[in-house]
């Protein structure tokens, strides 16, 4: 029989993004209408395996007046990193070396320790990947999936990605009128790594005249002479959405930096480099705009908002009912559940046939190839 449920915990993983303090808010709420206790892990799960940077606490107990009005607030009350992955956790050695060290027998003997009986892990692909092993090795625990970029599987949408693509297109539609003030070509650079969705759905929102995404390699001379064409026809301004992940048809990503030990790599720079070769191609005067973080910071949208409370809600459902090893996954009209692993180590790229690309070729966007 399932042990009752008495405390749970929570905790918030990888990139931050608009709806992670709503999801917070109604984990507590709900854990408390059933009389459990909710506990917040700092960063991940670094305020447990580093809790001397915390003086006042690597776990902190959240209550209702903790999390009263926060919901429209961005960010985490309890933070967030990409670094703190327990089985392959960066431990300095006295040499001043870094090596890869499983910590995670050190985490489940915490939640023993602490009487905790289950987790809400919040995060993307990394995250829940963690959670699935955690689970493996004994750990109650419900993950909540969480991104900007929408990649996860398994989930029609994420929370936080309404809120990017919403700013995103604004920032778009901004950019029309000092582009064909100037008669100039602008590119504009947003997040996605490895998936183009907030760059196909900002760049089809706000009426860009050419997409680049990860899933399609691009070949710039197709760019360069959908510029040309609309110069051709009067239209002496172009408007250029790229993902930080768009693959050129012959070369590689661009990086800031590379993968070492309990960092992933950094994408960035894709964008600087398009606008000097579209310069150099078509002879128009070029600027790039870099939206960046800008995308994950704000208060989230109201469909954000909602998805983020759904989702808390029904994690501790889930709890309730005495799963473990599930995401809570949104699938219309209901939140549903699906396994970990159907997720774990997964990510949702854009069909190549889906509508929203079929929608952009049918309008006449250039997508490079």
């Amino acid at each position: 029989m399932t042990k009752p449920i008495r405390r749970i915990a929570i905790c918030t993983g990888g990139g931050d993004a608009p709806g992670l303090n709503a999801v917070i808010r109604a984990v507590v709420s709900a854990a408390a209408n059933r009389g459990w206790e909710c506990w917040g892990i700092r960063d991940g799960f670094t305020g447990i395996l580093q809790p001397h940077l915390y003086p006042k606490g690597g776990v902190v107990q959240l209550t209702r007046e903790h999390v009263r009005g926060i919901s429209h607030l961005g960010g985490t009350i309890i933070g967030t990193t990409n670094k703190g992955n327990p089985f392959h956790f960066p431990v300095v050695q006295p040499d001043g070396s870094v090596v890869d060290t499983d910590r995670s027998d050190e985490l489940i003997s915490y939640f023993v320790r602490a009487g905790i009986d289950a987790l809400v892990s919040v995060g993307g692909d990394g995250s829940l990947t963690i959670a699935n092993e955690l689970h493996r090795k004994g750990l109650r625990v419900v993950g909540v999936p969480k991104t900007i970029d929408n990649d996860l599987d398994k989930t029609f949408t994420t929370f936080g990605f309404d809120t990017a693509v919403s700013f995103a297109t604004e920032c778009i539609d901004r950019l029309h009128s000092t582009a064909q003030s100037h008669q100039r070509v602008m590119v504009v650079e947003v997040m996605g790594r490895y998936a183009g969705w907030i760059a196909l759905h900002a760049g089809i929102s706000g009426g860009a005249h050419a997409i680049l995404i990860p899933e399609i390699a691009f070949d710039l001379d197709k760019v360069a002479a959908k510029i040309k064409e609309r110069d051709a026809e009067g239209r002496l301004y172009s408007l250029v959405v790229v993902a930080e992940g768009a693959l050129p048809r012959e070369g590689e990503r661009a990086l800031v930096a590379e993968a070492e030990i309990g960092h992933a790599e950094r994408l960035g720079g894709i964008g600087e480099q398009i606008g000097a070769e579209l310069a150099r191609r078509t002879g128009k005067d070029t600027r790039v705009v870099v939206l960046g973080h800008l995308l994950r910071g704000g208060s989230p949208t109201s469909f954000d908002r909602l998805a983020a409370m759904r989702f808390g809600t029904a994690a501790v459902r889930a709890l309730d009912e005495g799963l473990s090893g599930v995401m809570v996954a949104l699938a219309f009209p209901n939140v549903n559940y699906v396994g970990l692993e159907e997720v774990a180590g997964r990510m949702k790229a854009v069909p190549l046939d889906c509508d929203t690309l079929q929608t952009g070729r049918d309008l006449g966007i250039c997508f490079g190839d």
